[in-house]
């Protein structure tokens, strides 16, 4: 990290969006180059998990350089990966395909058209990551949130429970995948539970200041009106409301701390958290649903600097507030 002082220690919590994980590629590669925090624990879903279990295991093979290397790599990996899947055909493109794409993956299953289960992320996962290299990171603390499929609750993976299988069942989209077992228990996108999940950074001994790396608009300006804005839309509100409900619960808690209405048993089993937010509500407030799947180099690259470029402004602006108190209105920003 660039030398401006000792860095102060934050958790991140990271969210997950198919390719627009790229934005929080971006966001992670600023904080590391920049220097002045210190990730010390990551809550993460789906496209996040995999952003988040990449970075440790870069951070734990190299330092920080290392994480943001290996953020590269896995990008690339994805991106020619991809490749495979991207139209050809001339005056095709994914947009122009996705509608089709989404309709068909809702008559069909994954089970009929991939009875064998192949998952290219699978590959790129073993690639990248060596899992046991990954447990041994003693700077960066890793929480992986899945969905049981059998109870509806979020299951959080954490320390040696965070394995290629946890990774992948975060980012199991139930339409697309088919679900990931573990230990008997089939799990699916933690997005439909937690996205991300913040509850395990108020149990675990980790930095109380939690910085939000959104890639779900939380609020979107009209009425949507094509099919495919309105279910993008639905997505994104699908996607938001367990954070929306966590968000409130922290609110609640602050209130009652700083109020000073707890009784003296209560006070030690509360955290007073400050929050802190990098939004990507203006970088991706013109991309359609369809670039979720978009994994050309061009547009992994413009949703990375684009998070580079949110993180350089909220790092200016917010993070001489680490440590110190929240940088955000919870009520105002998300909850009014």
């Amino acid at each position: 990290m660039a030398g401006r002082g000792k860095a102060r220690p934050v958790s991140l919590a990271l969210q997950g969006g198919g390719s627009h994980g790229a934005f929080t590629w971006g966001v992670l590669d600023a904080i590391a180059e920049d220097g002045r925090l210190d990730p010390r624990a990551i809550t993460a879903t789906s496209a996040g998990a995999m952003n988040a279990a990449v970075f440790v295991h870069g951070r734990r093979e190299g330092g920080v350089d290392g994480a943001r290397q290996a953020l590269e790599d896995f990008w690339k990996a994805v991106s020619r990966a991809g490749a495979a899947f991207r139209p050809r055909a001339p005056g095709f493109s994914m947009a122009r395909m996705f509608p089709l794409l989404d309709a068909w993956s809702r008559l069909t299953s994954p089970y009929d058209l991939n009875p064998f289960g192949y998952d290219p992320l699978r590959d790129i996962l073993r690639a990248q990551i060596d899992f046991s290299r990954l447990h041994e990171c003693e700077e960066t603390r890793l929480f992986v949130t899945a969905t049981q499929v059998s109870t509806g609750r979020p299951r959080v993976f954490a320390g040696e429970e965070v394995t290629e299988e946890a990774v992948l069942a975060s980012a199991c989209l139930p339409f697309i995948r088919q679900a990931v077992e573990i230990d008997g228990e089939a799990y699916w996108d933690g997005g439909f539970t937690g996205n991300p999940a913040l509850w395990p950074l108020f149990y675990a001994d980790t930095p109380p200041d939690v910085v939000i790396v959104h890639i779900n608009p939380i609020r979107r300006e009209g009425v949507p009106k094509s099919a495919e804005d309105i279910m993008n839309r639905v997505n994104e509100i699908t996607f938001n409301a367990s954070l929306m409900s966590e968000l409130r619960a922290v609110a609640f808690a602050k209130r009652l701390i700083e109020q000073d209405m707890l009784k003296e048993d209560q006070k030690s089993r509360l955290r007073n958290i400050n929050l802190h937010s990098i939004k990507a509500d203006a970088a991706l407030k013109d991309f359609p649903a369809s670039t979720k799947y978009d994994t050309s180099w061009r547009f992994m690259i413009t949703l990375r600097d684009a998070g580079r470029k949110a993180a350089k402004t909220w790092l200016e602006r917010c993070s001489k507030h680490v440590g110190k108190r929240s940088s955000i209105d919870v009520h105002a920003d998300f909850l009014s």
